[in-house]
């Protein structure tokens, strides 16, 4: 059967890096001292340096204005409807930034026949596939697939269905983009684990190309996992003021616990040289190398795009997997796995071509 290739990736966050100002707002949020204390210690311990927001002088087609300092102002945070709004003029900003730097040539573009987009941040209708669709000046018969609400994992499910389908049409070629603007969905707690599951959360999209021609990471194929008795530890729930998440502290141990439970399943094969480990944050990457038994520089990939960029939900691995293409040598054996509601793991084993 016809082997599927992810071809090419590229990426783009906003300009506006807010990770500074992120730290200085909400330990002011924090009235109590300790928990603000608190708070402080673990930034620094986060290994997170930069994260990018579109939150800066966004404005929506109706007039509609907003800046992080106004979006969110103490005593007053936007409804979802409001943050849908920033959504709606943001997002086909930062997509049309992707897709450009991916600079696909004529052949290229005649060749998709389907565009598949993976969010989990913001929803609207005609939505992102159309807008795709024309800054890219593909036909009205382009096929368009929308993965939802599936989190951090999403885009590995998304890479899945591009493998099916470019080797059931072999002439044709997939459009994934993932797009993710978390930065919309912050809230206002005097809760200290709500703050610090915020700390991790940023804005970003990818672009990538599936198709026939041998060209980048083969994808050799795809397991999905769920772990054991973790159903409510990750949680993302469409509440009246955005969308409401839950990180339970709980989900390192059952990560690790998971990897060593299911070794096998993860790295059938034996020796990994690429990971790609989708970067929810320093404890998850610990918990990985932990229960993989990896090597100190294994997660070098996922550990860099942490610290620049912070977690961009389901477009971070695709950040890792980019940065990885960019060193890998041929024959290179990889795995990209992300994490995501459930607890379930999404898994893709690939080479270097």
């Amino acid at each position: 059967m016809t082997s599927a290739y992810l071809q090419r990736i590229a990426t783009a966050v906003p300009d506006h890096d807010i990770h500074q100002s992120f730290v200085d707002f909400a330990a002011e949020m924090l009235a109590d001292p300790r928990a603000r204390s608190i708070f402080q210690r673990l930034v620094a311990k986060s290994d997170i340096r930069h994260r990018y927001s579109c939150l800066q002088r966004v404005q929506s087609p109706d007039g509609f204005a907003a800046d992080a300092y106004s979006f969110y102002a103490n005593g007053r945070f936007p409804t979802t409807a409001e943050r849908m709004k920033v959504f709606e003029a943001a997002a086909p900003k930062l997509a049309r930034c992707a897709l450009d730097r991916l600079a696909l040539r004529n052949e290229e573009r005649k060749r998709i026949r389907h565009v598949l987009v993976t969010c989990c941040t913001g929803f609207y209708a005609p939505g992102l596939d159309f807008e795709i669709l024309d800054h890219l000046g593909l036909p009205d018969s382009t096929e368009r697939t929308f993965v939802g609400f599936m989190g951090c994992y999403a885009a590995i499910n998304a890479l899945k269905l591009a493998r099916h389908i470019v080797r059931s049409e072999p002439d044709s070629c997939a459009l994934v983009v993932n797009l993710e603007l978390c930065s919309l969905h912050f809230q206002q707690s005097q809760e200290l684990g709500d703050v610090l599951a915020f700390l991790l959360f940023s804005d970003g999209c990818s672009a990538a190309l599936v198709g026939s021609d041998a060209a980048g990471f083969a994808m050799d194929g795809f397991h999905a996992l769920r772990l054991e008795n973790s159903r409510e530890l990750i949680t993302w729930r469409v509440g009246d003021m955005g969308f409401d998440m839950f990180l339970s502290a709980q989900i390192p141990s059952q990560i690790a616990k998971g990897m060593r439970e299911h070794a096998s399943a993860v790295r059938p094969d034996g020796d990994i040289d690429l990971w790609a480990v989708h970067p929810g944050g320093r404890a998850v990457l610990d918990a990985v190398e932990d229960g993989l038994g990896l090597g100190p520089n294994a997660l070098h990939a996922s550990r860099c795009i942490l610290s620049r960029f912070g977690n961009m939900s389901s477009a971070t691995v695709m950040f890792v997997l980019e940065q990885l293409m960019q060193q890998a040598r041929p024959g290179q054996q990889g795995c990209a796995l992300g994490f995501g509601p459930g607890v379930a793991a999404e898994i893709m084993r690939f080479h270097a071509v």
